[in-house]
């Protein structure tokens, strides 16, 4: 009972809900690229364990660099760390873990995956610092979600070329929409504290504005990326959906102000991901009849 309590509790550090947000769109890639690069059942796992730890890595860390900053922040002083629920050493120690575990995956992809970990994670920990220097912070936590879909273009494939940027593209415009709309929530302790945001600099009204544009990018992206693998009429369907659900988030976002980010930033955006998966699956198993 007392793992199970410590266990809900690290998921909660991590917000280990959220991997809803990358490994959808991992597995999307594994999905279109199955038919010429068919995985094993070890390296499929290895995929979705690389992508959870890196993701459980980066978000550690995050906790820890702000944890300063959370205490101060009274929409996040009742953290883990802040509120002493948790312990730093923890913290670190979930940290080391998910990073090896992250390498451990990346070895068991090949060794043209093991020497692209340093960059992976300097822009998954990079992140972390970049909101004290840059309003560009948003864009590059797009970019570190936006790795998971390349990384698995990468280790299944072993070469470089322009196929998964869309999809990549994709990912970066729809995260960096959705983390300025959930950033307009500190608009007013970024100010006071002196953190660099997108809402911060140029107000609630503007940045909704710039994630709507953003979206549209992303829906844009993502057909493109179906005419690019030559995907079907459902995976239309799903790309039509999965907009809806962004219009939907927007739209409720413009009628309640602020206080409806938080209850439409998970829900929206965490079943826009999945519905897109599940439809390109069906697309994919349509296709092979």
């Amino acid at each position: 009972m007392q793992l199970l309590k410590r266990l809900t509790l690290w998921g909660s550090f991590v917000t280990f809900s959220h991997s809803v947000f990358a490994l959808p769109f991992a597995l999307i890639m594994v999905v279109v690229l199955l038919p010429e690069y068919p995985l094993s059942w070890v390296q499929l796992m290895s995929v979705v364990f690389a992508v959870v730890s890196a993701r459980t890595a980066a978000m550690s860390f995050n906790r820890l660099m702000d944890a300063a900053i959370d205490a101060e922040n009274p929409r996040t002083h009742d953290r883990e760390i802040p509120s002493g629920k948790l312990s730093l050493r923890e913290g670190w120690g979930l940290v080391v873990a998910s990073t090896l575990t992250f390498v451990l995956c990346a070895a068991a992809l090949g060794w043209h995956c093991v020497v692209m970990v340093p960059p992976v994670l300097l822009v998954l920990f990079g992140y972390s610092l970049l909101k004290r220097f840059t309003s560009m912070c948003h864009f590059v936590l797009g970019l570190a979600l936006a790795l998971a879909p390349g990384g698995v273009w990468y280790a299944l494939t072993a070469r470089w070329a322009w196929d998964p940027v869309w999809l990549m593209g994709a990912v970066l415009t729809w995260v960096a929409g959705f983390d300025i709309l959930y950033s307009c929530q500190d608009i007013e302790f970024d100010r006071k504290r002196g953190l660099f945001s997108v809402p911060s600099y140029v107000g609630f009204d503007r940045a909704r504005k710039l994630a709507c544009v953003l979206h549209l990018g992303t829906v844009v992206l993502l057909f493109g990326f179906g005419a690019a693998f030559k995907l079907g009429h459902l995976y239309t369907a799903g790309v039509v959906l999965f907009a809806l659900l962004l219009v939907n988030q927007h739209l409720v976002v413009a009628r309640r102000g602020l206080p409806a980010i938080g209850a439409v930033f998970f829900s929206r955006n965490g079943m826009a991901s999945i519905t897109l998966l599940a439809f390109v699956v069906i697309d994919r198993l349509v296709a092979l009849k």
